[in-house]
Parts: structure tokens; sequence; C-alpha cells
């Protein structure tokens, strides 16, 4: 490892990068996968959505952002002073779980907001659930406007018929991607997809350049590479096995009294999402009477399993071409042990979870103003009515529940407050417990 932790210039490539080795791997990547173009990242998908971002809009220029967006999206609004149009993604009431934006919202917000420089949207989302891209795509090109695709949790997605559409073949203009989430990179590789004509490839190169590190790491680099040619050479029989190891996995665990898997029937369809991701593994433990949060630590602290994620009444696993019978034998008797263990995980605290309408907070000020701006800390039971300075997210999956420049309410404090004793984490809080709050000191 440490040998192989060369320079990317005057040691992967010579003094003027003559050779063009990154240059031909990202062609490579390219090819692969049906892009005009593609960037290598060894900041993660942070760092590329917020490249696409300042390659569409600049300061005080809107872009329309569904609102179930990465903490990263926000940073990306704080650092460029771009006005976000914020789209309202699709609420399932019964389960408190949002879905994509559908494209009609963001038709909607268009008409409003004609001189929205592009759009922005997060599909899948942390628990699956995909919009219908390929829609949207028109939405925006019929106004000459592009469209982001986060989609850092679908790089798997170009390499099997069966798995979501992929954002290049659904028509978006840059398509982000994790590697290191759904396929074979290391921490923090990442790559963006470019094509079409709206944004121009030395731009976005440049605000690459502009936010990326001069020492990229080669190790990183590597690993992407590789990705590439397994998928290239092996990806369609490899997730022709994930998705049947998927199918045998969730019949399992829907099996397990008190869990109910969750699938295609439960969240796509009309004012929901346009399709789901078979490889997340979304289990409702509702009917358990405890919380996702406490099942994740027991499930931790037993089986030395970590989940992909936990929330106030689910728990998620998410597999890969790399999981088996043997690695999925594990997660099964995992989830077999908590089940018949869920008594001592009872009583669990209580998270008093708003409707959408009292979730959704008013942006007063941009996020940027909010941020830099002048601020104190108060208590929280004092910060209703006052404008949040910092983002307020819980996490794992990232989605601020509240955001610099919108004014919290006490619903969403509540909503915070109650996660937090329940085994909520919020770790970008200046206060991480929630006892106080950094609020804008108005003029």
């Amino acid at each position: 490892m440490f040998r192989s932790d060369v320079l990317a210039v005057s040691g992967l490539d010579d003094r003027t990068s003559s050779h063009a080795v990154l240059e031909r791997a990202q062609e490579l990547m390219a090819d692969a996968v049906g892009a005009e173009r593609t960037f290598f990242s060894t900041s993660g998908s942070s760092l590329s959505v917020k490249s696409a971002m300042l390659s569409v809009a600049g300061p005080h220029e809107k872009l329309l952002v569904g609102r179930d967006a990465h903490k990263s999206v926000v940073s990306g609004l704080i650092l460029s002073g771009v006005r976000p149009i914020w789209v309202d993604p699709q609420w399932d009431p019964d389960l408190h779980l949002a879905h994509p934006p559908a494209p009609e919202a963001f038709e909607a917000a268009f008409h409003d907001h004609p001189d929205a420089k592009g759009a922005l949207v997060t599909s899948p989302t942390p628990y699956g659930t995909c919009t219908d891209l390929a829609a949207l795509a028109e939405v925006c090109h019929a106004r000459n406007k592009p469209l982001i695709v986060d989609e850092a949790w679908g790089a798997h997605l170009p390499f099997h018929p069966d798995l979501p559409t992929w954002a290049m073949d659904a028509g978006a203009d840059v398509c982000v991607t994790s590697v290191h989430k759904m396929g074979s990179g290391l921490e923090q590789g990442s790559v963006f997809h470019l094509q079409g004509g709206l944004i121009a490839p030395e731009v976005l190169k440049a605000r690459e350049d502009l936010l990326g590190t001069t020492s990229p790491s080669v190790l990183l680099y590597a690993a992407l590479d590789g990705w590439r040619r397994q998928m290239i050479e092996h990806g369609r029989a490899l997730y022709d096995d994930a998705l049947a190891l998927a199918t045998r996995v969730r019949d399992r665990i829907d099996r397990i009294e008190g869990m109910r898997v969750h699938g295609r029937e439960d969240f796509c369809g009309p004012g929901c999402a346009a399709d789901m991701d078979p490889l997340q593994v979304i289990v409702d433990i509702a009917g358990l009477g405890t919380t996702g949060y406490r099942m994740a630590d027991w499930i931790r602290e037993h089986h030395r399993i970590n989940l992909h994620l936990a929330d106030h009444r689910r728990i998620s696993a998410q597999l890969t071409h790399a999981d088996d019978e043997e690695t999925t034998g594990a997660l099964v008797a995992a989830f077999q042990d908590v089940a018949e263990h869920a008594a001592d995980l009872r009583p669990a605290p209580t998270v008093e979870v708003p409707s959408p309408r009292d979730l959704r907070l008013e942006q007063v000020v941009l996020p940027r103003d909010a941020f830099f701006g002048p601020a104190e800390q108060v208590p929280w039971e004092k910060a209703v009515g006052r404008i949040t300075a910092e983002m307020l997210t819980p996490y794992p999956p990232g989605i601020p529940a509240a955001l610099p420049g919108e004014r919290l309410n006490s619903d969403v404090l509540r909503y915070l407050r109650s996660g937090v004793e329940a085994g909520m984490v919020i770790p970008d809080a200046a206060d991480n417990r929630l006892n106080s709050v950094r609020v804008a000191i108005e003029q």
C-alpha cells in the first residue's frame, strides 16, 4: 500500500503528465458507462456535486434543488452563494419517508422561476427510491436548462438492465456517483460524468480544480480504474448473482416476525417513487416496538455488523456485488437475533415526527449569508422563530432537517430534540446534543 502511494505528477506520470495516464483512465470510464466525459474525484461525491453545481449557477443565481438533498449540496450553496429554489419531495405520511420530487414539481418550479439556471435532484435516495429521470430531463431540456443528478448511491446502475435507469441513459447532463458506496472503490472514490452541450467540459474541470486537492491519491484513482475494468468484464454476471441473492435475502428477512421489508409495491406508484433499487434492503421494524437506532447499535455490538442506515422506525442493509451467501447469512442471523431480543430494547423513546407541512421550513435568507453572518448560541427552546445559522442534519442519511437561512419552528426542533434523545446523531451542529442551537442575529 505504501509503495503504491506515489505522486500523481512525477510519479504516476511524468512532470508534464505527457503520458496522460489519468486522462486515459477517465476516457475508459466514460466509454464504460456511455458518457461523453468523465472526471475522477478523490474527495468523494461531496466534491463532485459541488463542482457540478458551480458549473451551472453562480452567486445569487437560482438553482432548482430537491429539498431532500444531501448536506454536501447545502455546503455547495453556502460556498457559492447560489440561491436555492427548493422543490418538495414526495412524502409518504404513513411511513414518514420522503421520495424524490416528481418531474411535475420541477415543472411548476420552473414556471414560477423561469430564470433558474438548472435543476438538481437526488436519485436514488439513500432509501433506494428514484424519480422519473427521463421525464425530468425533458422538463429541463425543453427550457434549455441542464439537469444535475446526485446519483451517489447509483454507481452500479449502468451495469445491469434490471436496475433502475441510470442518469446518463435518462438524459441527465451531469451525473455524480460514489464508487465507494455501491462499487469497489476506496473511501472518497467518486466519479462525475458529463454529456450534451449545456455545460462546457472546461468549465466543469475548472470548478473541480477550484475545489479539489493538488495532491490527489493515486490509490483512489487506481481503485476507480480497477472497478471500471471489473464491471466491463464481469459486471453483468456479478449483478445477475447480486440481484438473485437480494431476492432471497429480502424474502428471508420479511419472514422474521415484526419485520417488514419494503419493495416496489410499497414505494413506487402515483404520488410516490418511479422505481427502487432492490439492493437497498429497507426494513420497517415498527412492529417490534423499538427504534432503528437501538436495533442498529445492538447488531453492531453483538454481531459486528454495521448497517447502512437507521432511523426512528427502520433499519437498512445495503447489498453489493461483493456479497455472497456467507455475508448475507450473517446478516439474516443478526436480524433474527435482534428480533428475538426486541423486548430488551423496549420501551424506546418516541421521536416526534412532524407532518410534511410542519417539517418544511421557510428559507428566509441565502444559506451563505446566514452561515457567515453574525450568530449566537441560544437554548433550543428559544430558537423557535429564529433563523438557523448552521445545518441540523440527522446522519445518516445526511439530509438536513434545517439548514442555514431557514426559520425554525417548534415542530422541527421537537423532532430533532426527541430524535437525539432516541439515538439520532446530528454531527454538524455546534452542540450535537442540541441543548442549544446556533442562530442568526437579525438586524
